[in-house]
């Protein structure tokens, strides 16, 4: 049998088998239709992001960032441009501290921006500060393969 990859919807939440093989960059979701991947990071909150990380078999990075943050916004475009070259090997996740407090106090958060790395439904890496898209991308490179 193919391997298969199991990749959580960022719209419904929904778990989806995506079979080794098909372009999974143009997948949409069994449940809700709407395409799996779309070259943008996601929202989630507290229930979307414990899925994303427990149910999907590739890689979820997630940015904890806040609205009032300088240097979070000063990264969002490179965030963004990360999920733009990356996906769908791997899932981009935002995360507003400010909203989901309760959240960033249970992943120990203490300064923002911070990347968080998950694979196979745990931390395998964590940076804090602002990163340009190539320092994003290296950063998940290097902790995806070392984790492998």
């Amino acid at each position: 049998m193919p391997h298969t990859s199991q990749v959580v919807c960022p719209s419904c939440g929904a778990v989806n088998r995506l079979p080794a093989g098909k372009p999974a960059g143009k997948a949409r979701c069994g449940t809700c239709r709407e395409n799996l991947f779309t070259g943008h990071p996601a929202s989630a909150d507290g229930p979307m992001f414990r899925k994303q990380v427990a149910r999907s078999s590739i890689p979820v990075v997630v940015d904890v960032w806040a609205p009032w943050c300088g240097p979070c916004r000063m990264m969002a475009p490179a965030f963004e441009k990360a999920a733009q070259d990356l996906e769908p090997q791997v899932r981009f996740l935002k995360l507003d501290s400010d909203q989901e407090a309760a959240v960033s106090a249970e992943l120990g958060i203490r300064s923002i921006p911070t990347l968080l790395l998950f694979q196979g439904g745990r931390e395998i890496a964590r940076q804090s500060g602002a990163l340009t898209a190539n320092q994003i991308a290296g950063w998940i490179r290097q902790h995806v393969h070392q984790a492998a």
